[in-house]
């Protein structure tokens, strides 16, 4: 898995970020510590190297210019070879200070030189102009160059010989191997001693930080479990600490505030949920008492402008509208006795009935000629509460003739029938369609459009079927119509009207 540092350290918990901050500090610090010392011993061995060469330069220099002042020859550049090997001089200054030494005219041609060895291979028979012009130009009149030749480092010094008149006479070069062997060992017995001292203090570290990281996050860690726990329908603990840090006195005394307002905000808002629950439930007792109201108006009016006690049907008439009246008084009734237990509006009665039966009863209290029913058969059983059933389908119809009052044409049908062991009933309109954004606010308590015909009874009406284990869909079109579908369970025994 491939991640970067930071992304995978802001996903980790404080107290873990905290443990390996402390690991990778006493880490970086061993590295940059071993890096640090690897630099100065190379540093110091190239410091090294180079004042042991200087010194036996000055020294061999100073042999030679003794040999040259004891000399019976002419002491001049051609003579340098004759006047060293004489009595062995070169050897033995060589073997002594243990360094080859070549010896080259001042244009650079070899004169003489101790012995073969690592710089037969080194050393030319010609040095090159670069060479000279850096021995004359340099303000010592010394030049060194670094090489690495088959592996092996080492520096080359040339310098003049003089006479006692400080008149060049040659150049001496001294092939000078860089020998690191004891630096190095030296270096890695430095860098053992070091690992082993990191390693012990890093296991030291990680228990040190282990118990400190739990010690620092342990009070975080009881605020953070208070602050999960905490609720707002319920009485919430505060937070005591002993012995915390400032930071964490702070956070916990603005967490026991907080506590205190939680509880202040949440005494105030149960008090204005039951306001509001009881303000709801008077709006919708209103709008369940003035669906009945409105067609016992309609019915008394209808009833005293048509009556002539000389029809022959008038007694059938007046039982008519007797019991559509009794009908709708009986609900109201209902709805005054549910009021009073607040949530049982109206008191469920599981009753065997005809479900065409009792739809058509519920209808006989509106008079609009384009309501039209129809059933799948005369008759369809199934357990419901008679006045709860009335009222699903007043309230469906009501809502669609509120859907269709702007309508040219309007139409309503009221279908019922049965489908794989359950009732059916269709309230089909076609009137103003209720839009996309409306939908989800159907069965909402308080929602209503009057275009769409969506009252505070649907909410009402989706109680009741879901009571009796049944379920109301819509399907809609806007400026088409609308089909409200009511499906509950079907019973096979025989209908009590």
């Amino acid at each position: 898995m491939i991640f970067t540092p930071m992304m995978n350290m802001t996903k980790l918990s404080l107290r873990t970020r905290i443990f390996l901050s402390m690991i990778m500090l006493i880490f970086g610090a061993s590295i940059l510590i071993g890096t640090i010392s690897v630099i100065q011993y190379k540093e110091e061995a190239e410091d090294y190297h180079t004042s042991r060469l200087l010194r036996k330069e000055d020294q061999i220099r100073a042999e030679i210019s003794y040999v040259l002042s004891k000399t019976s020859f002419e002491v001049i550049t051609e003579k340098i070879p004759i006047i060293l090997k004489e009595k062995q001089d070169i050897y033995r200054i060589s073997d002594v200070h243990e360094l080859p030494i070549n010896i080259y005219d001042l244009n650079g041609n070899l004169l003489v030189k101790s012995k073969d060895g690592f710089a037969a291979d080194t050393i030319d028979i010609q040095l090159a102009a670069a060479i000279l012009d850096g021995i004359d130009n340099a303000p010592n009149k010394r030049w060194v160059t670094s090489m690495m030749k088959n592996g092996v480092k080492f520096q080359s010094s040339y310098t003049y010989i003089t006479d006692n008149q400080f008149k060049p006479l040659a150049i001496l070069n001294l092939p000078y191997i860089q020998d690191d062997d004891f630096i190095t060992r030296e270096l890695d017995e430095f860098l053992r001693r070091l690992a082993e001292g990191y390693l012990f203090m890093l296991l030291i570290a990680i228990v040190l930080s282990y118990f400190l990281s739990r010690y620092i996050t342990r009070s975080l860690k009881t605020i953070s479990d208070k602050m999960i726990q905490t609720r707002l329908d319920k009485r919430n603990q505060k937070i005591e600490i002993d012995d915390a840090s400032e930071e964490i006195s702070n956070l916990v005394r603005a967490y026991n505030l907080m506590i205190d307002e939680l509880e202040t905000s949440a005494a105030k808002l149960a008090q204005g949920e039951r306001e509001q629950a009881w303000r709801e439930m008077a709006k919708q007792v209103a709008h369940e008492i003035k669906n009945p109201l409105t067609p016992m108006r309609l019915t008394v009016q209808s009833f005293q402008q048509r009556f002539d006690p000389t029809d022959p049907d008038i007694r059938k008439k007046l039982d008519e509208h007797s019991k559509t009246i009794i009908q709708q008084i009986d609900t109201m009734s209902s709805i005054a006795s549910a009021f009073s237990n607040y949530a049982k509006m109206p008191a469920q009665q599981n009753e065997t009935l005809n479900v065409v039966f009792v739809a058509k009863l519920a209808l006989d209290i509106f008079n609009e000629s384009y309501i039209h029913f129809k059933a799948e058969k005369e008759e369809i059983i199934a357990k419901f509460d008679r006045t709860q059933l009335i009222r699903v389908v007043t309230n469906l119809v009501k809502n669609a003739i509120q859907a269709t009052e702007n309508v040219e044409n309007p139409q309503i049908c009221i279908d019922i029938k049965s489908e794989s062991e359950k009732v059916l009933l269709l309230v089909i309109d076609n009137g103003a369609g209720i839009s996309e954004e409306n939908a989800t606010l159907v069965f909402e308590p308080k929602f209503t459009t009057k275009s769409s015909g969506m009252g505070l009874g649907l909410a009402m009406v989706k109680n009741i079927v879901e009571t009796y284990q049944g379920s109301i869909t819509f399907t809609s079109h806007v400026g088409k119509g609308t089909v409200f579908k009511v499906s509950f369970p079907q019973e096979h025994r025989a209908a009590i009207h």
